[in-house]
């Protein structure tokens, strides 16, 4: 089992998806990145790679069939292995989203009963897209409920465990997204559909729109001071430059895979989707007023990009 199979079995160039929906969790709840965030984003990523092996131990039997390439049906790593880890991880993330309170516990467990009951009934179910979009969503209320926990909000904006709850607003933005890319998902063994990833084009689009906001509803008056409005303009600008980023990287493959249902096209388009988040969750940082953190998550899309030339991240 050398560490080039893990890699692949955990799909490692994905992980810079993850950090996002604990940031963006933050900051649409109006709160300042701190320990409890933290927290969350350690046990976002064991929650993530734990349901990465379950997935391949799940579908150890088809991937010999479809996927022989794959770490477990090629030998390299047995499922034995795959299992335990998925089981340790699981445990792992539930231990960190516990030093960040009871309500971040929750939230966590709910995401890893989400996660292991994708991989393991609702996969190949009518209802997998959805279960996929509800494990997003509750990732990112990981990141808004451990933050308002451990850390205040900012200025003006009330206890940070009473703002958690607004985040549920982006939560539905990125449900929305990771609703998409799974449908498209379905099709990239064998291709052959094209109303999914023109159905996954529109959302994109839709969801572009709905991540910008504008520097403010009204002029500012006499009373605005400098400082507000430069805010705001900063606002405005990330808020653009982020969901242009967003589109940009998901539309096009989708688009491609729309016009030639190719496996590869197809696996192309879903591999776009998932390096998608991470301009979309910068987006929404932006939307909340966030512009520092939505910098720092858009500097994650140059390593996902580069680490998914070596190791795919579907």
């Amino acid at each position: 089992m050398k560490p080039g199979a893990w890699a692949e079995l955990l799909r490692i160039s994905a992980l810079f998806t993850v950090p996002g929906d604990a940031l963006a969790g933050a900051a649409a709840a109006g709160l300042r990145p701190g320990r409890g965030t933290a927290y969350a984003v350690g046990a976002s990523l064991c929650l993530y790679e734990a349901g990465m092996a379950l997935n391949d131990w799940a579908d150890r039997a088809e991937d010999a069939i479809d996927r022989p390439h794959r770490p477990i049906p090629s030998g390299r790593v047995t499922p034995r292995a795959a299992l335990a880890t998925a089981g340790a991880l699981t445990a792992a993330g539930l231990a960190l989203s516990a030093r960040a309170g009871r309500p971040a516990l929750a939230v966590a467990t709910a995401l890893a009963g989400t996660v292991w009951a994708y991989d393991l009934k609702l996969k190949h179910t009518p209802a997998g897209p959805a279960a996929m979009a509800a494990a997003r969503a509750l990732d990112l209320m990981l990141g808004a409920t451990a933050t308002g926990r451990a850390g205040p909000a900012r200025p003006g904006e009330g206890h940070g465990t009473r703002r958690a709850r607004h985040a549920w607003g982006a939560a539905a933005l990125l449900a929305t997204h990771t609703y998409a890319v799974t449908s498209v998902s379905r099709h990239e063994t064998h291709g052959g559909s094209t109303a999914v990833p023109i159905a996954a084009l529109a959302a994109t689009v839709a969801l572009g729109c709905a991540a910008v906001r504008s520097g403010g509803t009204s002029a500012p008056t006499a009373t605005a001071s400098a400082a507000t409005a430069a805010a705001s303009a900063v606002t405005a600008a990330a808020s653009a430059v982020t969901a242009a980023g967003y589109l940009g990287t998901a539309a096009k493959p989708y688009l491609h895979a729309a016009l030639n249902p190719s496996p590869a096209l197809t696996q192309q388009a879903v591999g776009g989707g998932i390096r998608a988040m991470i301009p979309l969750q910068s987006a929404l940082a932006a939307r909340a007023g966030a512009p520092g953190t939505a910098a720092a998550l858009l500097a994650l899309a140059p390593l996902a990009r580069t680490l998914a030339r070596k190791v795919s991240p579907t």
